[in-house]
């Protein structure tokens, strides 16, 4: 995600603060959809006995190395 750009929970509490959801249930509302979501991932690893691992390229600046004989 690019610097300065809002994620969906941002709008995901816009859309409950305007539902009447009291602000202290939004944590708890975030956390059970993830629990839902990492559930759903387990359920279909476990069917397919093999863990899923998405495929991703690096596109970001080369790492620097420390030099090591500096330390």
């Amino acid at each position: 995600m690019e610097r300065g750009l809002a994620g969906v929970e941002f709008y995901a509490g816009v859309v409950m603060e305007l539902c009447g959801l009291p602000r202290e249930m939004f944590t708890p509302t975030f956390a059970a959809a993830r629990v839902v979501g990492w559930s759903a991932n387990i359920l279909e690893q476990a069917a397919d006995s093999k863990i899923i691992r998405p495929v991703a390229r690096y596109v970001g600046p080369e790492p620097e190395v420390a030099d090591r004989a500096t330390g």
